[in-house]
């Protein structure tokens, strides 16, 4: 049986504690509980025989904080559980990045986990819950961690604003794993300063005739539908009127016209839209709403980019300590070296202030605070620069074992760097912080 075999991998990965055996677990898995379905809030039923065997990934910290409810709680153990046996197992396979995302979101899709990504129509997201599942994702692939959180970051708006048969066409197609969605925002000329966006939006008849280019877009080429923002006018103060639409990656005018190798494996490139006409009932929201959609989906998602980055932190630190307790040089281990010590105290305590200020920005946002701007940005920003910290200090301890290609730690190192600069840079994060504090 699949799970059965996914079993077998996965002990293969998490050693059992001492004095079970591997047949014990096999023969008990059948006895054991099921994780609940998505229909009772859950992730769907499942065998996990490591849910009473293997040891935790969900470490004391997270059940000591203020920010959970018991549900919560329940989630992030399954999560645990999901990721140990379904993801785990071929995180660290070199192979086609395309055939891998699309793998991961079946799995996502096939567990219900997409459905926390996907928002219900005219609904809040439920961000402690993104952040949870973003956490547990990251510590094993921050590729299933990206291919869950596109899911959302593509339908987000829609689910907000789109017209109700265009909303729930997409929506639930997305959360089934039936349509791979992607967001379309970054220009050539427009990244951070998104004013300068010039593709452009004209009405004609009962479509929109959209020309221009997008740049770094996660998962074109593999996406089956993009929410593309686009300028529709000037506003009143002469500023870029944008608007926001549902492109469907099979309309004629639609193009990727290029698939950019990155430090780390992402599906990412440019798409090109030239005369491609959009049905005018696939404008999300009205016209000019485009600024206001794209900032309130950044804000509803950028606690969770520091959700991420405190998975990778996490997973670094887990194996910073496993190898200094054992690997030994000049006759004792390095656990016992007093600089490795204070290497690794740094870590776990910039790890814990970060994940302190990335739930505490969740909750605030799924409690009704009407705005988390500043605290969103505090979590991505302390988040995402502690964990590329705690990562460098990870491979920094194990040496030139840690910058052998393929291995742990190094993945790590390429995998954290780009989450400074996507969904607003550090720079940006600071300038917003500032700027929110002076409002006051």
């Amino acid at each position: 049986m699949r799970w059965q075999q996914q079993l077998h991998t996965a002990l293969d990965h998490f050693p059992l504690p001492l004095g079970e055996g591997r047949e014990r677990v096999l023969s008990s898995a059948k006895t054991l509980p099921f994780i609940p379905s998505q229909r009772e809030g859950k992730i769907r039923r499942r065998r996990f025989a490591l849910l009473a065997h293997s040891k935790t990934i969900m470490d004391k910290f997270i059940t000591q904080l203020p920010f959970l409810t018991p549900e919560l709680l329940t989630l992030a153990g399954d999560m645990e559980t999901f990721v140990r046996l379904e993801i785990e197992p071929t995180a660290i396979e070199e192979r086609d990045v395309d055939a891998r995302l699309r793998e991961y979101i079946s799995t996502l899709a096939e567990a219900g986990v997409l459905r926390y990504a996907v928002a219900d129509p005219g609904a809040n997201l439920g961000v402690r819950a993104l952040c949870l599942i973003r956490e547990a994702l990251a510590y094993s692939s921050p590729l299933a961690d990206l291919a869950f959180v596109m899911q959302g970051l593509g339908t987000y708006a829609i689910s907000q604003a789109a017209p109700d048969h265009v909303r729930d066409f997409w929506l639930s197609r997305a959360a089934e794993g039936k349509a791979i969605a992607a967001f379309a925002l970054t220009e050539p000329d427009a990244g951070s300063d998104v004013a300068s966006i010039k593709t452009t939006a004209q009405r004609d008849g009962d479509s929109y005739v959209i020309n221009g280019s997008k740049r770094f877009i996660s998962n074109a080429g593999v996406a089956d539908f993009y929410t593309v923002f686009a300028r529709t006018g000037t506003d009143a103060n002469g500023r870029a009127a944008l608007s926001a639409f549902v492109v469907g990656a099979k309309l004629t005018g639609f193009n990727v016209s290029e698939r950019t190798s990155m430090l780390s494996a992402h599906p990412i490139g440019e798409i090109e839209l030239k005369n491609c006409r959009v049905p005018a009932e696939n404008l999300v929201g009205a016209e000019g709403d485009g600024f206001l959609l794209a900032m309130r989906t950044m804000d509803t998602f950028r606690a969770s980019v520091g959700a991420a980055a405190c998975g990778m932190a996490h997973r670094a630190l887990d194996e910073a300590v496993r190898y200094a307790g054992s690997r030994k040089q000049f006759g004792r281990l390095l656990a016992e070296h007093q600089l490795i010590q204070e290497k690794l105290a740094d870590m776990v305590t910039e790890l814990d202030a970060a994940r302190l200020l990335v739930y505490r920005a969740a909750h605030l946002k799924d409690t009704g605070v009407a705005r988390v701007t500043r605290e969103a940005s505090e979590a991505k920003l302390f988040a995402t620069e502690a964990a590329s910290r705690i990562i460098d200090q990870a491979v920094q301890i194990h040496g030139g074992t840690g910058l052998v290609r393929g291995s742990v730690v190094e993945r790590l190192y390429r995998d954290i760097r780009a989450l400074r600069i996507y969904e607003g840079t550090s720079e940006i994060q600071k300038l917003i912080i500032a700027s929110q504090l002076l409002k006051e």
